[in-house]
Parts: structure tokens; sequence; C-alpha cells
């Protein structure tokens, strides 16, 4: 498609001129042409309105990310980046102006300025970062339910336990909490709880136990606990005023969605209920990187889809956006697809039928336009390229730029081991959260109780069999002494014993018999 640049170059430039501040992600260009004098840019007033970056393996995703994380950065916007990769850590150290890099940027006329940024690892498992956990408790009744894809019957019975534990004050810290407390509701034998709480269903305390298998087999007892992450720790800048760029590392778990999906609805819960009401702003408090988003949705239940819709429609009031990543928008549900601003799509391969039909399916995502065919810039654009559309101030979108994009100024590969363990023994969150603690909680309490139950039951026991005895041996006495047999023997005892004493005094045996008769 032929274009008449002076008409392309005007609506770009018109198109990405704000009133408010912004940055610069690369510059336009069209017919193989990068217009150097035509910059794209992002506003950061809108970003708080989420975002897609997509495209094929290989085209440049990561980069984009880390370009948008340095900018978002430097303008003292705090960035939390999910590393299911384990490529982003090299942020935290300068880049290296190499022959390719210089010549980009030559290109695009933009400045390159090697510098690190302020980083904290974090993780959910062993991998080496400050420990990200949370309490059973904190979730509540109702996320905790979806989390384990529960029905409205199965819902009821976990509201009864947290009901039953609030009451009792039995905290739910961990997993083995919330399984001791339904262990202990479902061998009631007294019947108390149901008599205070209601009818508990066997056959519904069983499935409930399947499901929290179910999410233990995925390693989530190494999520539920404490110390919890407190999420205003991500909002920390350094002495320059640079915020803090938190990478998750999460390589170890891209094989277990269920933990994936519990601990990114968990945190988007946290964040919504702890920030407050902000409006809109003229830059958002964080950004949230979700990167292979397909994680998050191809093993989600509709329930915690439900709850994801929900928060991403609610979350960007307390200015905080969400960026998905991912190799087609087709990955995200359309009812999420339609809550993002900000596109950037990175080259499609048309390897199948199925992909060209992906690439079709793509290509209506973005504006229409007159300088492109979309569908097939979409498969020719190269490594570093991608198109880009924006939110502008009053909410509508930029127009569409295929954009040669910017070089990360941070480093492009990952960090040395010594390099982690360096930035680790610095960190003021690993010092924080990787503490041990296991306070006495529902699990201990419990046992506790059953310990003294089985005591005492045991004493009663020891207590019962005691007079069981005594009686026992009551009862034998008593018949020995009563039978005829035992008072027979007993007169003839006590008569051979009068004979015996009357003989000693002298008394014969007719005077005993008199004696006898006298005395009986």
């Amino acid at each position: 498609m032929a274009v008449d640049k002076s008409d392309f170059k005007k609506a770009i430039q018109e198109g990405y001129t704000f009133k408010s501040e912004s940055f610069v992600i690369g510059a336009a260009l069209a017919d193989g042409e990068v217009f150097s004098d035509t910059h794209v840019k992002i506003p950061l007033k809108t970003l708080n309105r989420h975002g897609l970056i997509a495209g094929a393996t290989g085209t440049g995703k990561t980069k984009t990310f880390q370009v948008i994380a340095e900018n978002l950065s430097g303008a003292g916007i705090a960035v939390l980046m999910m590393d299911i990769k384990g490529d982003l850590s090299g942020i935290a150290a300068k880049g290296s102006l190499t022959p390719l890099i210089e010549e980009r940027q030559k290109i695009l006329k933009v400045p390159y300025n090697p510098k690190s940024f302020p980083v904290e690892l974090l993780s959910l498992s062993k991998e080496k970062g400050a420990r990200l956990r949370a309490t059973v408790s904190e979730f509540g009744p109702i996320l905790f339910s979806k989390i384990l894809d529960l029905n409205e019957t199965q819902q009821s019975l976990v509201s009864l336990i947290f009901k039953f534990c609030d009451d009792k004050r039995l905290p739910l810290v961990d997993l083995k909490d919330f399984r001791k407390v339904l262990q202990f509701i479902g061998d009631d034998a007294d019947k108390e709880i149901e008599k205070n709480y209601g009818m508990i269903s066997s056959a519904t305390v069983g499935t409930i136990t399947r499901k929290l298998i179910e999410l233990e087999q995925q390693g989530a007892e190494t999520f539920f606990g404490e110390i919890s992450f407190d999420v205003q720790d991500l909002l920390r800048k350094d002495e320059s005023g640079n915020a803090y760029i938190s990478i998750v590392k999460l390589a170890d778990i891209q094989d277990r969605p269920k933990l994936f999906s519990t601990f990114m609805l968990s945190l988007l819960a946290e964040v919504y209920s702890t920030f407050p009401e902000a409006g809109d702003l003229e830059k958002p408090k964080l950004i949230i990187f979700i990167d292979e988003a397909h994680l998050i949705f191809n093993e989600a239940s509709e329930a915690l889809l439900e709850q994801f819709e929900t928060i991403i429609k609610l979350i960007r009031s307390k200015g905080v956006g969400i960026f998905f990543c991912t190799q087609n928008p087709a990955d995200i549900p359309a009812s999420v697809l339609g809550q993002l601003g900000l596109k950037i799509q990175h080259a499609l391969r048309a390897f199948t039928a199925n992909d060209r039909k992906a690439i079709k399916l793509a290509a209506q995502n973005y504006p229409e336009t007159d300088f492109y065919d979309v569908e097939e810039v979409l498969t020719s654009l190269g490594i570093g390229e991608a198109f880009v559309t924006a939110l502008n101030e009053r909410g509508n979108p930029t127009p569409l730029a295929a954009t040669m994009l910017c070089t990360p100024q941070s480093r492009m590969n990952v960090l040395s081991e010594s390099e982690i363990e360096g930035l680790i023994s610095k960190s003021a969150l690993a010092t924080k959260y990787n503490q041990e603690i296991n306070r006495e909680s529902a699990f201990e309490i419990l046992n506790e109780k059953l310990l003294e139950k089985e005591k005492y039951d045991s004493a009663e026991e020891e207590r019962v069999e005691e007079i069981r005895t005594e009686r026992k041996e009551k009862s034998t006495l008593e018949e020995v002494i009563n039978s005829p047999l035992t008072k027979q023997i007993g007169r003839t005892v006590f008569r051979e014993l009068t004979r015996g004493l009357l003989g000693v005094l002298g008394i014969s045996g007719g005077a005993r018999r008199k004696a006898t008769r006298r005395y009986f």
C-alpha cells in the first residue's frame, strides 16, 4: 500500500502529541522507511487503562517490556513484572553500546544512555528473592472458594469454616490450618457445630478436601503462610527518585498454572482493597506486567475469570494499570481484551491455515487505518518492530502506527548468579519476608484440643474401668457372703469356736448345750 508521506507524518505527529507527560517508545515506519522525526509516544496519564503486548516468539516482546518498565521507573511509577521465562533480571545492570544498538539509535534519533534501575527480586517458591506469601484468612471465604472452584453449597461450608474460626479465634494461616478445621468439623462427634452453625454434609467435606489436595499438588502450600506480603512495599523509590521494578521469578512454576492464577488473583485483590481511590491521576502509581498471560486464562475456572474481569474494570480507579503479554490477542478473553487501552502488536507468523485465521482476527483488534494493510504488515514486521496504538488524554485511540522500537538502556541479558546473590544480600524486602514464622494457628490449637480430649477420654475410660472392677469385686464378695454354703460354713465355724471357748471354761457338753440354748 503506497503511503502519502506528508499525510502519514502529519497524522502520526498530531495523534501522538500530548499535553501530559509521555515517553518515546520508537519512531514510525511505513513502506519500509523509518521516519526518525516522527516519534511514537506513550502518555503516562492513560496507562491505568491497561494494555496488551502480543507477538510470536522471538519478535522482541520481552525487550518491549523492558523499555516500558525503564521509562516508568524513571518517571517514578512503580513496576511489578511476572518473569515466567527468567530473562528480565538484567534491568538491574547497565546496558552496553554495541554496533547494532548504535545503528538503531542513530536511525531513531533517540539518545542511548546505558544505566541500571532499582530492582527487587521476588519469589513464590524456592527461587532466590523475597518470598511472597498470603494467609488463608486474607483471601476470605468468597475468593478462597473461587480459587477452589466450588459450587454454592460448598462455598457455604467454606463460609461456615471462616465464621467458626472467627468465633473460636482460630487463625487460618496456611492450608494445613484450613484442612485441620475441615477435618475437625467433619469429625464433630458431639454434633455441637451442627447445632450452632447448621448441617454439615460429609460428601461436601470430602469434595473440598479433594480440591485442597489439587491446589497443594500445584505447590500452593509454599504461597500460603506468613509473613504476608505488604503491597505497599511495591511503591518504593530509590534515592534518585526512580521507582523500584519488582520482578517475580516464576520460571519454576510455569507448569503450575493453578498456583500462578491463585497468586495473581490474590495480589490484584489485595492491591484493590488496600490502595485508596485515586481517580484520574497525571500518572499511575503502579503498573503490573503479566508475561505468558495465557497461563492464567487457560486453566482458570469461570468464577476466576469473572473475578479477573471485575478487578480489571475497577482497579484502574486505584491508579493501577495491568499489561498482559502473550503470543496472540486471542489468548485473552474478549471480556478482558476489551478493557485494554494500549496495544503493542509484534509480528505474527502464518505457517498454517489456522495461523492465517488468527492473523485476520488479530488485525480486527486495532483501529482502522488508511496507511497500512494490517494483515500484511503483521506478518512482515521485523524483530523490535510493532504496531502501536494507545489512548490519548480524552480516552480516544491514537492512530495505528507501525513502529521501530527503542532499545533498552539496561542489560539485555540476565544477571549472573553472583550478581543475583549480591542484589538479594542488599535487599530490605528479602530481610523482611524471608523469615520463617510458624505461630500458633488453627492447626496447633485444634491439635492441642484433640490431644486434651484424648487424654480426658482416656482418663474417663480408666475411671470407668476402675468403677467396673470395683463393682465386679464387690459383687463377687457379696455373692460369696450371701451364698448358703458360706452361711453354713459360718455357722459351723461359730459353733466350733463356741464349743472350744466353753471347753476352756470347764463347761461340760450338757451344760454347753444348755448354755448355748440360753445364749441363743
